[in-house]
């Protein structure tokens, strides 16, 4: 018997959008999405740097391991024009008896930063988790210090709700403040009107 995990995460998972394509990542993918890591500057508000030598493998492997333990969905996100790759994302801490989901693990190549990537694919994890999933809360996390994210996150109309001291040891052994943010199933039509009327 399929678990939930299996029913919505098939080999087949795909999401698109006008402007992306949305699929379960794949060791295969590993060379395309290497190109862009390169930049350092990326990864100064994610936990790992992926532009170290074999930090792309470990990081891509950890999410095979959660997605064999099915608390976590990795995704690869392309462009659907060109077909290249932009970066990755994730559907993450699933509780299936909670009815909750973060969407999170999220970094883009630089070339694809400020050109509506990111906000289609945000689009498509929201729309997916509430009205295929019937999720009823989704979350989204970042560090508190990361002001470019946090814009992005309140532009798609997260709602938020408070910061945990102390919460995410980074890969500078510096320790993050986190801050969270929450759509709950309620409020998703209105929120979806509102920020996302042209692609709703």
């Amino acid at each position: 018997m399929q678990s939930e995990y299996q029913q919505f995460f098939g080999d087949g998972f795909m999401l698109e959008t006008p402007r992306v394509i949305i699929r379960l990542m794949k060791p295969s993918d590993i060379d395309g999405l290497k190109p862009l890591t390169d930049s350092p500057g990326i990864w100064t508000w994610f936990r790992e740097d992926l532009s170290l030598p074999g930090q792309l493998e470990n990081w891509s492997n950890n999410a095979f391991e959660a997605r064999k333990a099915e608390t976590r969905a990795p995704f690869v996100i392309i462009e659907k024009d060109t077909g290249l790759y932009c970066g990755c994302t994730s559907y993450g801490n699933i509780s299936f008896p909670d009815k909750r989901i973060e969407i999170g693990w999220t970094w883009l190549g630089t070339a694809f930063m400020g050109r509506e990537i990111n906000r289609h694919a945000k689009f498509a994890l929201l729309s997916f988790a509430f009205e295929a999933m019937k999720m009823e809360r989704v979350e989204i996390k970042t560090d508190v210090l990361n002001e470019r994210s946090k814009a992005a996150i309140l532009k798609i109309g997260m709602v938020p709700e408070g910061i945990l001291r102390s919460h995410t040891l980074m890969h500078s052994n510096r320790r993050r403040d986190t801050i969270y943010f929450s759509i709950l199933k309620s409020e998703w039509p209105e929120r979806k009107q509102m920020f996302f009327a042209d692609l709703a």
